[in-house]
């Protein structure tokens, strides 16, 4: 999106950077509006003296009336950076001062809101900045973007040479640029807003010129062959020597998977297995406790950003299975064993339901509740196989981590540490029970790293998906059964009496959950996604009922009747300055994708030809911007892939 017309001489001088930060007990502070939230995000800032207002009419009111523009800091409760912020800017009694004269300062959880994440995100990257959390937007009191950033120290740094502009100082730069000229920046505000509207709907309006084909599946499977590190797995830039950091996404291992299934390749499989084996090997994977942290810092997998969320696991525990099912690979069954253990002891509700998040940090520090010292380990492993336990797990040599500590990885195999010491792979796993038991019982009595509570539906959707593909690979009952449990969950929490879903089921600080938030696209679509899977699961025709109940809500509330495809807020959704359509599949598949898939899950499964036409309408809508950024939809390529070889088996 050019933007040539959005610079001005303020946005030079504004730039970001990153620190640590922990968590503070804040409990005999005096509370703001935020305390009366259930978001565990907006909690964390509830003790803060700045004047917090939560989304919505009451803060955009009171800035029109007083003539304020607004400061919306946007994040999450396991987001390192926005820690950083809080406890440097928002906790600090001078600086909230200058937040509350010049601002209306409103906080968002962007699990909660993504689409209010979303717009600003995208504001911020048309104005050629980097995106990151916590985002920091100041706006009109209408609502639209002025400018932005991710963190900002309190204070102005001498940076390599050059001047990092600290909090204070761009909020003094705002606040003048809005005293001295509100004309110009009601201007510029305008044309923000307007360049983001056009880039929330991008190219998703369909191109008759491109025909719905294999080429365009052939393309992103090529797009993706060229971005693949044969070192060491994953997708990245060859130019850059596949520099970090990367992340695991798996819409790519997806589509792989299913091209893999449907013609045998020796270059996908060795795409496939490469980039799950160092995964699950390195420290992007938690060697005791199971589960995957959020993505590599580096190329190598080893040194990962330490937070762990439930779409991560939810996705990997159905790529793995997955994996199983072609090559059989017993591996891959142990990493689905423990993670869904990992799932079950940390991240799972007393209702059934799945938690969002854990943190990265705690006591203080990134990473420090996974990681050991050199003294840790021998003071814990003495007698109990050390030096096999250190061969085994990476830490017989250097440490991999600040330079004090070690990361768990497994740098080879088991299968060829088992042959070097010629005892077999069970009589391995035998001798590192112990301590590997032992390690993690006293890891478990440190610090613990802060759970965000809140159960999204669409998170949840696609943590059944992972339960009930689990379950059907493995034959194992208890799978299936926790995947039903929270299904069951979200049917008779998170929907309306209408039929339609909600987003979030959380507590407010001494009270019951509750439900809340018009659901998303995303909400409809993972969520069937689950259903679906568990329909595979077990043929219990119940899950297909709801599977297309509430598809045909999605349809009804989300569909772009003019264009095809689904808009992310549904059509009596409040009214923002811009309506998104999401449509590039990232660390998640894009709502769209997702939707595009069920269309022809469903079109097979019940035989209706409103599913199917809906779903080549879908393929047609989004045609262009997959021949154009082809690795940038590759579920919905794999959904295409699907329609076609229905399509080709009605046509024998």
């Amino acid at each position: 999106m050019p933007n040539h017309l959005l610079v001005y001489p303020l946005f030079p001088l504004l730039l970001t950077g990153l620190a640590v930060a922990g968590h503070d007990d804040k409990s005999t502070k005096p509370t703001n509006r935020l305390a009366r939230e259930s978001s565990p995000y907006l909690l964390q800032h509830a003790h803060n003296p700045v004047d917090w207002y939560p989304w919505g009419p009451e803060a955009f009111e009171k800035a029109k009336k007083e003539g304020k523009l607004v400061f919306l800091s946007i994040g999450y409760s396991s987001c390192h950076w926005c820690h950083v912020m809080e406890r440097e800017s928002f906790s600090n009694p001078k600086i909230a001062k200058m937040m509350n004269d010049w601002f209306v300062c409103i906080k968002v959880d962007r699990e909660e809101r993504p689409d209010i994440d979303h717009i600003y995100m995208t504001a911020l990257q048309v104005l050629g900045r980097n995106g990151g959390w916590p985002l920091s937007m100041f706006l009109t009191p209408d609502g639209k973007p002025i400018f932005g950033g991710t963190y900002w120290p309190p204070e102005d740094k001498e940076v390599d040479g050059g001047t990092l502009r600290g909090f204070t100082t761009v909020m003094k730069l705002v606040h003048d640029w809005y005293s001295d000229k509100k004309e110009e920046l009601e201007k510029h505000a305008d044309k923000l807003a307007e360049a983001t509207s056009r880039a929330l709907i991008g190219t998703a309006r369909g191109n008759p010129l491109i025909d719905i084909n294999r080429d365009l599946v052939a393309g992103v499977i090529e797009e993706l062959k060229l971005r693949y590190d044969p070192v060491y797995g994953g997708f990245g830039q060859p130019g850059r020597n596949f520099v970090g950091p990367k992340f695991p996404v798996p819409p790519d291992l997806d589509l792989l998977l299913l091209e893999n299934a449907r013609r045998p390749s020796k270059e996908l499989k060795e795409m496939i297995t490469n980039t799950l084996d160092h995964m699950a090997r390195g420290g992007i994977y938690d060697q005791l406790g199971g589960g995957f942290h959020r993505y590599s810092t580096e190329r190598t997998w080893t040194v990962p950003h330490f937070e762990k969320m439930l779409y991560d696991n939810a996705q990997l525990v159905e790529i793995y299975a997955h994996a199983y099912q072609q090559t059989k690979n017993p591996f891959y069954q142990r990493i689905v064993d423990e993670t869904l253990a990992f799932i079950a002891r940390e991240m799972t509700s007393p209702e059934g339901g799945f938690y969002s998040a854990l943190d990265a940090d705690s006591e203080g520090q990134e990473g420090r509740f996974y990681v050991w010292t050199p003294r840790e380990l021998a003071d814990a492993l003495k007698g109990e196989n050390e030096k096999l336990f250190r061969k085994v797990y990476g830490a017989d040599g250097k440490t991999n981590f600040e330079s004090k500590y070690y990361i768990l990885t497994l740098p080879k195999p088991y299968a060829e540490v088992a042959k070097e010491l010629k005892i077999t792979e069970a009589e391995l796993h035998r001798r590192l029970q112990k301590p590997r038991h032992k390690l993690l019982t006293i890891r478990s009595k440190r610090p613990r790293p802060f759970l965000d509570t809140k159960i999204l539906t669409a998170w949840n959707g696609q943590m059944i998906a992972g339960y009930a593909v689990a379950g059907q690979t493995f034959e194992n009952a208890k799978y299936v059964s926790a995947a039903e449990r929270a299904a069951d969950l979200l049917l008779d929490k998170l929907r309306t009496k209408e039929g339609r879903l909600l987003r979030t089921y959380a507590a407010r600080p001494g009270e019951k959950p509750k439900a809340k938030l018009n659901a998303y696209l995303d909400d409809y679509a993972f969520f069937v996604h689950g259903l679906l899977c568990l329909h595979d699961a077990t043929n219990n025709k119940k899950w297909l009922d709801h599977a297309q109940r509430l598809t045909d809500k999605m349809i009804e509330w989300h569909l772009d009747k003019k264009h095809g495809g689904f808009f992310y807020t549904s059509n009596d959704h409040e009214s923002l300055f811009a309506r998104a359509k999401d449509q590039y599949d990232g660390a998640q598949p894009s709502g769209n994708s997702m939707a595009a898939r069920n269309l022809v899950r469903l079109w097979l499964k019940t035989k209706d030809k409103r599913y199917r036409e809906m779903a080549e309408r879908s393929f047609k809508t989004f045609a262009a911007p997959m021949k154009l950024q082809p690795a940038a939809l590759c579920t919905m390529a794999s959904a295409l892939q699907m329609f076609l070889d229905a399509q080709a088996r009605q046509d024998e």
